[in-house]
C-alpha cells in the first residue's frame, strides 16, 4: 500500500489517527456563472489567505478559461464524446484541494478544503442541493447574477458547521 493512500505523503496513518492529528476541514465555498463571473463566494474557515473581491474575480475568469482549455484536451483515442469531456475537477496543493463540480447549465462549484477532506463529493451534492432548494428556487433570484440569498448562507453555513 503506498503511503498517500493513507492521507500524508511519506506517513503510513490510519483513517482514525489522522482525524485526531488534523482537523479537516471546507475552508471555503466559489460559485462562478456559465459566463466566467463570481456570483458567489464564502469563506467557512480563515486559514486560507484572504484574497480581494478583484483577485476573486480574476480566479473565478481564469478558472472558467483554464477549465474550458482542458475539456478540450481529451486525447482523442479515448473516444470520448465532446458533451462526456469534463475539465479539471480536482487541483490538489499540499495545503489545499479545489474540488469542482459544473451542473448542466455550466455553473460551477468550487470548494476549496483541506487535502485529505474525506467524501467531498458528499459535500458537493449537499451544497448543489441547497443551491437548488434556496437559489434556483427564490422567485427573485436571476440566474447568471451573484447570489444574495440569505436562506441559502444560513442553511449553507449550519451545514458547514454540523459536518
Amino acid at each position: 500500500m503506498n503511503d498517500h493512500q493513507h492521507g500524508f505523503p511519506g506517513q503510513s496513518l490510519d483513517s482514525k489517527c489522522i482525524a485526531g492529528l488534523y482537523s479537516l476541514v471546507v475552508f471555503s465555498l466559489i460559485i462562478i456563472n456559465k459566463a466566467g463571473g463570481l456570483v458567489y463566494n464564502r469563506d467557512f474557515n480563515n486559514a486560507l489567505n484572504k484574497i480581494s473581491v478583484n483577485d476573486l474575480l480574476v480566479l473565478a475568469g481564469t478558472f472558467h478559461g483554464v477549465h474550458a482549455i482542458t475539456k478540450s484536451l481529451t486525447p482523442s483515442v479515448l473516444g470520448v464524446p465532446s458533451k462526456e469531456r469534463t475539465g479539471i475537477e480536482v487541483l490538489e496543493s499540499s495545503h489545499f484541494r479545489l474540488t469542482c463540480f459544473q451542473t448542466f447549465t455550466g455553473t460551477k462549484f468550487l470548494l476549496f478544503t483541506e487535502p485529505y477532506q474525506p467524501n467531498v463529493d458528499t459535500i458537493m451534492k449537499k451544497v448543489y442541493e441547497l443551491y437548488a432548494d434556496y437559489v434556483t428556487k427564490n422567485p427573485f433570484y436571476q440566474l447568471e447574477m451573484p447570489i444574495r440569498c440569505e436562506t441559502f448562507d444560513r442553511h449553507l453555513l449550519s451545514y458547514m458547521r454540523a459536518k
